[in-house]
């Protein structure tokens, strides 16, 4: 600033400059011996342009000074803003995590409290073991009167840390040994309460397998079943539970695989193997034409059971690859999709994927899959939440208010509640709350469940009593016919049951706006000349995919 009005003042005086030189130009003339060819006049308009000329420079200058002080002092209030708003986010998250932390230490604090108490309220006498935050609870009893020792009864719980005892790794490593593949069915069937444990150990029973690759492909026999039409498979409890068994070994044979010390993948899964491998995929993959797309919702055993079966036994190459990613959408919804796609080698190909799975209205399959595979750029997972629940809200709204009968009304609340309760799971998941806040959405499903209790109490209140025999047991009296008002007794209104879902906490799927079938008749099924839909350039469905 000090430079500025120096120049300013230098400026000014250069008129005063000038006066001066006149005069000494003056006494130069009067004093010459020869004659000068300048004229003071000349020398006066090149001194006053060069003043006029250097102004107006000063000015431009001075001008753009001003601007960039605007500019800057508009940046350092809005830097100002943005480190108030980061300051107050992480004090926010800062306060969140320490109520957490305190909801936490006062859990475990409740939890120990009452542990201690039911140790202090134990009899002296008795003989009991308690393991905390172990898998089994053992508690002994003491005989009764009658003093018979076949009457004391170990109680054995599995708890959540999911360890188990010699005697069932025994028995696990036992059936490996001989490969029982039948046996090993009914040992997972018969300790299911003990999955997680028994997952776990399984990788390490298949090295005692003399061949684990056979011994899982013979555990595969029964997966379809030929005395179970497909209606009655989906019923079918036990059948499901073959079919998750089938599964989960095939999992824990593709982990023996990555962390094998019995040498290489070809020593275990021979070529002979792989044969058989391709026979049963070959034997599975027509079953899949008649697959319910709709009743599937992206969970579809057995789609997941053949692509497990393809990345496994590393066959998935003998197979075309547009008609194994077009089954990716029926099973978006399980857990090992992201790995199964790795594992076949479809990463190129999720694009496409996320496409088909955003235009059937499953945009949080989607986002999932976009988390999964670094796509959230390409597929904004705001948004994406966003018009899912928009759709849902859409689905919920009845076109007339006074035209919906109370059981449409409870399922489209139902839905409504399921959607937010799925939204805000995938929220917490991928911790966008900054970017999307929760409050709102709570605020909804508080209502929506309060609404929900209110009527299943009056529904509950309004349920007719049963009849009662008389207290002195001559049953009822005689019929009363004179009953002066029978509109005293009131009509209960009817119940109509609460929409269920075969998985809580997952989102509907979409409206019939969507669709009724996916390419025809047969989910599956397309013709030798049906185009590719899956190539680099795009990927889009004649019809879309349903849940």
């Amino acid at each position: 600033m000090d430079d500025t009005q120096s120049v300013a003042t230098l400026i000014d005086s250069a008129t005063s400059k000038i006066q001066q030189l006149q005069q000494a130009f003056a006494e130069l003339e009067n004093h010459r011996a020869i004659t000068l060819n300048l004229k003071w006049k000349e020398l006066e308009e090149h001194f006053h342009g060069l003043e006029k000329s250097l102004r107006k420079r000063f000015d431009e200058l001075d001008d753009q000074e001003k601007q960039y002080e605007t500019k800057a002092s508009k940046a350092r209030e809005m830097l100002e803003k943005r480190e108030a708003a980061v300051v107050a986010k992480e004090k926010a998250s800062l306060e969140r995590l320490q109520d957490k932390r305190d909801a936490a230490l006062s859990a475990i604090g409740a939890a120990l409290e009452k542990y201690k108490k039911a140790l202090s309220a134990e009899p002296a006498v008795g003989n009991s073991e308690c393991y905390v935050g172990a898998d089994v609870i053992v508690e002994e009893k003491p005989p009764d009167s009658n003093g018979a020792a076949g009457d004391s009864k170990d109680v054995e719980k599995p708890s959540g840390n999911g360890h188990m005892d010699d005697n069932t790794h025994s028995q696990l490593t036992k059936l490996c040994e001989e490969m029982d593949s039948k046996g090993l069915h009914k040992f997972i069937s018969d300790n299911r309460k003990n999955l997680v444990a028994i997952k776990e150990e399984i990788p390490f029973a298949l090295r005692t397998a003399t061949n684990p690759a056979r011994f899982v492909l013979d555990s595969l026999e029964d997966f379809y079943r030929m005395e179970v039409s497909p209606s009655d498979g989906k019923r079918d409890s036990s059948l499901l539970g073959v079919r998750r068994t089938c599964i989960m070994l095939m999992e824990c044979l593709n982990q023996l695989l990555e962390e094998s010390e019995l040498g290489s993948v070809s020593d275990i899964i021979s070529e002979d193997i792989k044969e058989r491998a391709k026979a049963i995929a070959e034997d599975w993959k027509p079953k899949l034409d008649d697959l319910d797309v709709d009743a599937s919702s992206g969970n579809s055993l057995e789609a997941h059971a053949f692509l497990q079966l393809l990345a496994t036994f590393g066959i998935a190459s003998d197979f075309n690859q547009e008609g194994i990613t077009k089954l990716i959408p029926t099973v978006s919804r399980r857990r090992q999709t992201a790995d199964l796609c790795r594992s076949l080698g479809l990463s190129e190909k999720m694009p496409g994927v996320i496409e088909v799975l955003v235009n059937s209205g499953r945009q949080i399959d989607a986002v999932n899959l976009s988390y999964a595979f670094e796509l959230t750029e390409q597929f904004s997972p705001v948004p994406l939440l966003k018009n899912y629940l928009k759709e849902a809200r859409k689905t919920s709204s009845p076109v007339k208010p006074g035209n919906m009968s109370p059981t449409a009304q409870n399922e489209v609340n139902e839905r409504e509640l399921t959607a937010l309760k799925a939204v805000i799971k995938c929220i917490e998941d991928h911790k966008l709350e900054d970017q999307y806040l929760l409050d709102p959405l709570q605020k909804r499903v508080l209502q929506l469940e309060k609404a929900k209790a209110d009527k299943k109490r009056v529904a509950e209140t309004a349920k007719p009593q049963s009849k009662r025999p008389r207290a002195n047991g001559g049953g009822y009296g005689p019929r009363i016919t004179n009953i002066p008002d029978k509109s005293f007794y009131t009509r209960a209104p009817d119940r109509f049951p609460p929409y269920m879902y075969d998985r809580p906490y997952i989102y509907p799927g979409p409206t019939d706006s969507h669709g009724a079938t996916l390419l025809g008749s047969a989910a599956y099924n397309l013709s030798p000349g049906h185009p590719n839909f899956f190539g680099n350039g795009g990927y889009q469905y004649q019809a879309q995919y349903l849940h």
